[in-house]
Parts: structure tokens; C-alpha cells; sequence
């Protein structure tokens, strides 16, 4: 029976290199994939971006209208499909996330989901959350904080500076936005510094 799997990790922790090399695997074996992004991301265009410089061209991009499940199914009709592979997958909605779960079902093909458990407050994606709800599998992707221990947090940057508010959607590198992936301690270190820097700025005024 095919599953649907959720590797999900903070930041830096290697998701897009580890499903280019998904890929790359199973195109050695002669087996077709399908590689979605979601359109939302536009870090890259149509490319998936890792940090290690590598990149990969998206065989086709999602926006939030799309019928995922239709989608698969058509690419599956023109040729076998081995497997799907979704990056940033935090990314989709939760109807997609269903749409994905029933592609293992009803088509008989794996679906491998790469993405954010949460964002930069520490809420969860809806598509994420729903991804967590069905996923046959979940695995944790593991990367470092500065200090050296297990970073789980997303921190947001706006000009060299830590954010803790604003709209759950800012891509990676734009709009002089930028992640830094960080353990729970050093996150609330940063968070308690913001705060108050602002009421000291508010006393001021």
C-alpha cells in the first residue's frame, strides 16, 4: 500500500536537498516523479532552491485553487509515476493535504511531503497541521541552533532585525525577510528582547 509521508524540520535542515535527492534516486532506478511546489512560494520561481546551492526545476506549481488529486491523476494517465514529491509542502491547504492523502489511496502512489511544522510564532500551517493529521509516516528533519543545540524554532528577520509579528506568509531572502532556525531557549531569548525594546520605544514616546 502506498503511504503519505510528512518530513518536516526547521530551517536549514535540509528538506529540498534531501527531495532533489529523492528524485535523483529514483530517476537512476528509470522511475518517473512528479515534483510540486506550491505557488505561494515564489522563492526560486519555478525552481526548488536548497541552501546548499543546488536547484531543480518543478514539474508544476500549485496554486490554492488546484485540484491536487485531478492534477496527479492526469500526470499518472500520461505516464507510470513512481512517486510524488511535494517541497514547502507547509504551504498547501488543508483541503490539498487531503487531495495528497487520497492520491496513496485511490492512485496506489507515494506521496513524500517536505515542509514547516510551524511558523515563525510558533503556530502551525494549516496545511501542515492537516499533513501531521493523515501522514502514514512522520519524521523529524534535524538541524542546529547557534548555541549547538537541536534547533526547532523558525525566527523571522526584517532587515537584520527579529520579528515576532506580521503575517504568517513571508518568503525566505525577500522583501529583506530572512529565517534563522533556532532551539526553544535562544527563540525565547530573542522574543523577550524584542518585547522590550518595544515598550521601552512605547515609554519613550
Amino acid at each position: 500500500m502506498a503511504k503519505l509521508y510528512f518530513r518536516y524540520g526547521a530551517m536549514n535542515s535540509g528538506k529540498s536537498t534531501a527531495l532533489m535527492q529523492v528524485a535523483h534516486n529514483y530517476e537512476e532506478q528509470g522511475m518517473r516523479v512528479l515534483i510540486l511546489k506550491p505557488q505561494v512560494d515564489t522563492k526560486g520561481g519555478g525552481e526548488l532552491v536548497s541552501r546548499l546551492g543546488v536547484r531543480r526545476k518543478a514539474d508544476l506549481l500549485v496554486p490554492p485553487e488546484m485540484d491536487v488529486f485531478a492534477a496527479v491523476q492526469q500526470a499518472a494517465a500520461a505516464a507510470p509515476l513512481a512517486c510524488v514529491l511535494c517541497d514547502e509542502s507547509q504551504f498547501f491547504t488543508p483541503q490539498q493535504a487531503d487531495e495528497l492523502f487520497m492520491v496513496t489511496v485511490e492512485l496506489n502512489i507515494p506521496v513524500i511531503c517536505y515542509g514547516l511544522r510551524s511558523d515563525f510564532s510558533l503556530k502551525g500551517f494549516p496545511g501542515s497541521t492537516r499533513l501531521l493529521e493523515l501522514a502514514h509516516t512522520i519524521e523529524e528533519m534535524k538541524t542546529i541552533c547557534t548555541c549547538g543545540r537541536k534547533a526547532t524554532c523558525n525566527c523571522r528577520k526584517v532587515n537584520g532585525e527579529f520579528v515576532f509579528e506580521g503575517e504568517q506568509v513571508a518568503i525566505d531572502l525577500q522583501n529583506d525577510v530572512q529565517y534563522v532556525s533556532m532551539c526553544p531557549q535562544c527563540y525565547f531569548k530573542a522574543r523577550r528582547a524584542f518585547y522590550a525594546k518595544r515598550a521601552k520605544q512605547q515609554h519613550s514616546i
